[in-house]
């Protein structure tokens, strides 16, 4: 097991169990109690969990957004794989804007140097995109970085958005069903993605399957705006036909 695979699966154990003693976890991936104590110490400095003395414990409260560095460690070959998928969905020459969160940051990753104009809304796909060659051109928000997430809101943010007109926004989301439709944990948060839909002619949203049939308390967009979703093949089939009903095509990686 890879120092990656290893860390994703400590955090994953962590976050569903709310905490682990270090002989559980170093009986679980094979890997030495002195290993595991320099993972937990890793793993905590990017905070994704708490260290105790012996162990780790989880940083989420029931019903919390998950922090980015606990969210960049799950389903990471999911949100590649719907990544790859939405890179193939932009053409050359198109303008994007890239929302917040760790899917979009994958999709950052595979715009790099592409025939695009690109403005993305978090400081990680902003670096990400920093030394992009010729033909891609980054365009660079105003706004305030969310503490721990690195996504840009604020009347800047919501500025920027109102001054310019894209072709295609790739949105995240906590949660997306056909009945409630697209919601947010952050209410500055869902501000921003109503702002990204107002400028914007196609909205692609790309989400693994555990955010569908899930439902956030900060609303944001009727599922029906929605024109393509991509996701993953843990997506429930129920919500997905329910999607596809009300007329939003739905692609899986």
């Amino acid at each position: 097991m890879s120092n990656a695979d290893r860390h994703r699966r400590i955090a994953q154990v962590v976050k569903d169990s709310g905490s682990a003693t270090v002989p559980e976890l170093a009986e679980l991936t094979g890997a030495s109690e002195m290993t595991i104590r320099r993972d937990l110490d890793t793993l905590a400095a990017q905070g994704v969990l708490e260290r105790f003395r012996g162990g780790a414990r989880t940083l989420l409260l029931r019903g919390e957004e998950p922090p980015f560095a606990l969210r960049a460690h799950e389903a990471v070959d999911a949100k590649r794989r719907i990544a790859a998928e939405v890179s193939r969905l932009i053409a050359d020459g198109e303008t994007v804007l890239l929302d917040s969160g760790t899917t979009c940051l994958e999709a950052a990753r595979l715009l790099h140097g592409r025939q695009v104009t690109v403005m993305p809304l978090s400081l990680q796909a902003i670096h990400t995109l920093s030394d992009a060659p010729a033909p891609t051109t980054l365009m660079v928000p105003g706004g305030r970085p969310r503490n721990g997430e690195g996504a840009l809101t604020g009347p800047l943010t919501l500025a920027s958005l109102a001054a310019l007109r894209f072709d295609t926004a790739v949105l995240g989301c906590c949660g997306l069903s056909a009945a409630e439709g697209l919601t947010a944990y952050d209410l500055d948060d869902a501000a921003v993605k109503k702002a990204i839909i107002a400028s914007t002619r196609r909205i692609i949203a790309a989400a693994d399957g555990s955010k569908l049939g899930r439902t956030a308390h900060a609303y944001v967009c009727p599922s029906t705006l929605v024109h393509t979703l991509v996701t993953d093949t843990t997506a429930p089939a129920d919500e997905v036909a329910a999607l596809e009903g009300t007329g939003t095509v739905v692609k899986t990686a």
